[in-house]
């Protein structure tokens, strides 16, 4: 055992697992106020059904054996038989590479919980999690992270995710916007959130766990490792400086939503790029990522009519077509050995780009025809969307029975209120100084 790469390993994973919970303030922090339990239960439910489903199953079908160079088989069922002791290409126990990929098999999932907030069966998700792993996320790593995967063969550049995790999340979550419909909208105030604080928690905590989930992706201490951690920096600073200037050229004004939006594009775009291009390409593909995010966010989304709640398929799914895209130009030899033909700007030709667009069409149609046929076949047993008095009062106590805020009302619990008054007048007289208790019947 390489002491330095485990202990690494080690500590990648744990940050991966805590972009879960920090997904959840994300997200929480941007729905209305009725449905934050809901949006953060859905997202770190996920967590532990993930794990679960992972050893029980998903490490078997992504990385043992091979049916087709499509998926594994079920001969390490709840990893039975595998050594969790022998050693990696890089000297790591097989059993911490395992608990590395489980969590990316826990963040993915959990990131097409955003498009659908506020109006799916929380039984529906959970059941479609399942099936979602076992027949698209499992087979999608086997593809390009098995040696015997198809398009792992085609020699398609994924470094930490940008098809396996950001484009299949991201059409998953718009095929799932559009079976459920719009939103009904109850007056809402347009672009009311919660807790813009929370927003910027859980931005911040993504940052850091990408880390993980990025240089981690290197398997290992070495130079790889290490620029990835620099482009993921790089493409991250430039993705929210970007967001942030079209939003004061274009709107007027810079918002902090806008800023943690653009964040993220920029974390997405660079993830199947991050160990094989320059900081020079890191900064293009966190720019490109941007502007193609927020135009499509801003000016498409409406236009195609498809109600993805909190933009799940504009920030994943279109940054992280743009990053793998790209990918194919800006890869280098110089970067990566491992890199077999140099991006189109480092004399390459067409060959990598090809490789790339044909990997992401091909996860595009996939996930696309897997995603409808589970929704189709779910729908036939049980109801996806919850009932129209629900969604007006709110998945929180509709599906949970529980509320974000236990605040009392004050209107609801007046006989509470006057007892306060009485008890602590003194303390309440320099706040009521203003009022005449002989007007308000309610203040005797």
């Amino acid at each position: 055992m390489n002491a330095a790469n485990t202990s690494f390993m080690i500590l990648s994973s744990i940050l991966v697992l805590f972009m879960t919970p920090g997904l959840a303030f994300f997200y929480g922090g941007l729905v209305s106020k009725r449905n934050v339990v809901n949006t953060m239960l859905s997202v770190f439910i996920m967590t532990g059904v993930a794990i679960v489903l992972w050893i029980v199953i998903g490490y078997s079908l992504s990385f043992s054996g091979d049916i087709s160079g499509v998926v594994g088989t079920v001969k390490n069922f709840f990893m039975n038989g595998i050594d969790l002791s022998s050693l990696t290409a890089t000297k790591i126990p097989t059993g911490i590479f395992a608990v590395f990929e489980m969590m990316f098999a826990i963040i993915t999932p959990a990131l097409f919980v955003g498009a659908v907030v506020g109006r799916i069966k929380f039984n529906f998700l959970l059941v479609f999690l399942i099936l979602w792993s076992i027949i698209i996320y499992y087979p999608m790593v086997h593809l390009v992270w098995s040696p015997h995967g198809i398009l792992y063969g085609m020699g398609v550049l994924d470094f930490a995710g940008g098809t396996v995790v950001h484009i299949n999340a991201g059409v998953t979550a718009f095929v799932l916007s559009a079976f459920l419909g719009k939103r009904v909208k109850f007056g809402d105030i347009p672009h009311t959130h919660y807790n813009l604080p929370w927003v910027l928690l859980g931005a911040t905590i993504l940052w850091i766990g990408w880390y993980g989930f990025n240089a981690g992706s290197a398997l290992g201490v070495d130079n790889i490792a290490a620029q990835a951690t620099i482009t993921t920096t790089m493409s991250t600073g430039t993705a929210m400086v970007t967001w942030m200037i079209l939003d004061m050229i274009i709107n007027g004004k810079p918002t902090l939503v806008g800023v943690c939006t653009g964040t993220l594009c920029g974390l997405v775009g660079i993830t199947p790029a991050c160990g094989f291009v320059t900081i020079a390409g890191s900064f293009w593909i966190g720019m490109f990522s941007t502007f193609a995010s927020y135009f499509f966010v801003n000016y498409l989304k409406d236009r195609i009519g498809v109600d993805d709640a909190l933009d799940a398929f504009g920030c994943h799914g279109v940054s992280g077509i743009v990053g793998s895209i790209a990918t194919g130009l800006f890869a280098t030899k110089a970067v990566n050995p491992i890199v077999a033909h140099n991006g189109a700007f480092y004399g390459g030709g067409w060959h990598q780009i090809t490789v790339q667009i044909i990997a992401t069409l091909a996860t595009i149609i996939f996930v696309t025809i897997a995603a409808s046929i589970i929704i189709k076949l779910l729908s036939l047993v049980m109801p996806m969307r919850v009932d129209r008095k629900e969604e007006k009062l709110g998945l929180d106590k509709g599906e949970h029975g529980e509320e974000v805020d236990y605040t009392v009302d004050m209107s609801d619990n007046l006989d509470a209120y006057r007892s306060d008054l009485n008890l602590y007048s003194k303390e309440f007289r320099g706040q009521l100084g203003g009022l005449d208790t002989n007007k308000d019947p309610h203040l005797h």
